[in-house]
C-alpha cells in the first residue's frame, strides 16, 4: 500500500478523471487485495444488471470469489467527494446480486458498506473507510480481512456492525482528545474543581485534558516498547491477511527536525509544549499538542523536494524549500513569530 501512496503522491495532480482514478489507483488497489484484475471472471468491469426498470445499468467492478459475485465497486474521480448521493446504482444493484458488500471509492477514500441494518439493503454509513492519504496499522488489518485469499464473508458481515459503531467511537474520541468539548471539560472539571466553571477556568481544565491525554498515550507506548524489549519480544504488530507494511514512520530526519523548531520555540515557551505529530504525509509540531495551534510542519518524505511548513493567521501555511534539518534555523524568525502569535491567542 505504501507504494500505491507513493503513486497517489507523485501523480495526484492529473488524477482528474474517473478513469485515470480506475487506472491509476483503484485496480492496483485490488490488485493488492489479491484480485487478478487481468481475468474477467474475477473482476467484471462495466458489470451489468437490470434493475426493475431501470436497464442496463452499469456497476465499475464485481469482484467474484469462487463464481459468486461477492463485492460491488463504484468508482469516482479523485477529486470527488464521496457521499452517499454518489451510491445510487450501489443501492440497486445491492439487493439484485448475491454481493453482500459494497465499495464507494474516488481512489483515494475506499468505503465499505453492507446491509447490517436491514437485510439486503445497502446500508447508509460505510462499516469501514480506508483512506490511502493517512492509515493506521489497524486499518491495514481491518483492509486485510477483504484479501480474496481471506475472503470470507460471513465473519465479514457479522463483524461490520462491531466495526461500524468502533469506527464512530473512534471518531469521537480523537475529535474529544484533540478539541475537548464543552461537555467533556465540564465533566471533568465538575470532579475536580469545587467552584463556578468560569471562561479562564474551562480554558485551563480544556488545555491540560489535551497535555494529559496525550501524555498518557505516549507513556502506555514508551511503556509497551520497554516491556517488549525487556522480554526480546518484536515490538510491531502482526499483520494478519498478507504482507501490507505499516503507513507512519517517523524518520531520524524527521526527528532532528522537530528537535530544531522546538530549540527555536524554547526561547519563548517551555520545550515539553511544543510536541511532534507525526502523520503519513507529513510531520506536525504543535503548540500544547493541539492541532488549532500548529507551529510548523516537516515534509520531509521526499529525499529531493523537501519543505518546511510555517503558519501565520488562521493556520494559513507557507512551504518554503529546505534542503537539510539545519535549514530550518534560516526560518527561526518565522516560527519565533508563529509561537508569539499562538501565546496570544486564545484557545
Amino acid at each position: 500500500m505504501t507504494d500505491l501512496q507513493s503513486k497517489l503522491r507523485e501523480h495526484r495532480e492529473i488524477l482528474e478523471t474517473e478513469e485515470a482514478a480506475k487506472t491509476t489507483l483503484v485496480l492496483p488497489f485490488l490488485r493488492a487485495l489479491g484480485y487478478d484484475i487481468f481475468d474477467p471472471s474475477e473482476v467484471k468491469a462495466e458489470f451489468t444488471c437490470d434493475v426493475g426498470t431501470k436497464k442496463g445499468e452499469k456497476v465499475d467492478y464485481a469482484l467474484c470469489v469462487g463464481g459468486e459475485v461477492t463485492i460491488l465497486v463504484e468508482c469516482k474521480p479523485v477529486t470527488s467527494e464521496l457521499s452517499i448521493k454518489h451510491a445510487s446504482q450501489l443501492f440497486r444493484y445491492f439487493a439484485a446480486t448475491s454481493a453482500r458488500v459494497a465499495l464507494l471509492t474516488n481512489g483515494v477514500i475506499y468505503k465499505f458498506f453492507t446491509d447490517s441494518e436491514r437485510a439486503n439493503m445497502m446500508d447508509e454509513k460505510p462499516f469501514f473507510t480506508f483512506n490511502l492519504e493517512i492509515f493506521r496499522k489497524s486499518d491495514i488489518k481491518h483492509l486485510s480481512t477483504f484479501q480474496r485469499a481471506d475472503f470470507d464473508l460471513d465473519r465479514i458481515v457479522s463483524q461490520a456492525g462491531t466495526l461500524k459503531l468502533h469506527s464512530q467511537v473512534s471518531a469521537e474520541l480523537r475529535k474529544e482528545f484533540s478539541e475537548p468539548s464543552e461537555e467533556f471539560v465540564r465533566l471533568f472539571a465538575s470532579r475536580l474543581h469545587d467552584g463556578r466553571l468560569t471562561e479562564p477556568v474551562r480554558q485551563r481544565f480544556q488545555a491540560v485534558i489535551v497535555q494529559a491525554i496525550s501524555s498518557l498515550i505516549r507513556e502506555g507506548i514508551n511503556e509497551r516498547l520497554e516491556n517488549a524489549m525487556s522480554h526480546g519480544q518484536d515490538v510491531t504488530e502482526p499483520n494478519q491477511g498478507g504482507p501490507l507494511p505499516d503507513a507512519i514512520e517517523t524518520t531520524q530526519v524527521e526527528i532532528d527536525g522537530f528537535n530544531i523548531v522546538r530549540a527555536i520555540c524554547s526561547k519563548f515557551v517551555a520545550p515539553d509544549r511544543v510536541i511532534m505529530r507525526d502523520a503519513k504525509s507529513y510531520c506536525a509540531v504543535l503548540l500544547d499538542d493541539n492541532n488549532r495551534k500548529p507551529i510548523a510542519r516537516l515534509h520531509f518524505n521526499s529525499s529531493t523536494a523537501r519543505y518546511l511548513g510555517v503558519f501565520t493567521g488562521k493556520n494559513e501555511e507557507e512551504r518554503r524549500v529546505v534542503t537539510t534539518p539545519v535549514d530550518i534555523y534560516q526560518h527561526a524568525d518565522a516560527i519565533a513569530a508563529r509561537v508569539q502569535e499562538l501565546q496570544e491567542v486564545k484557545s
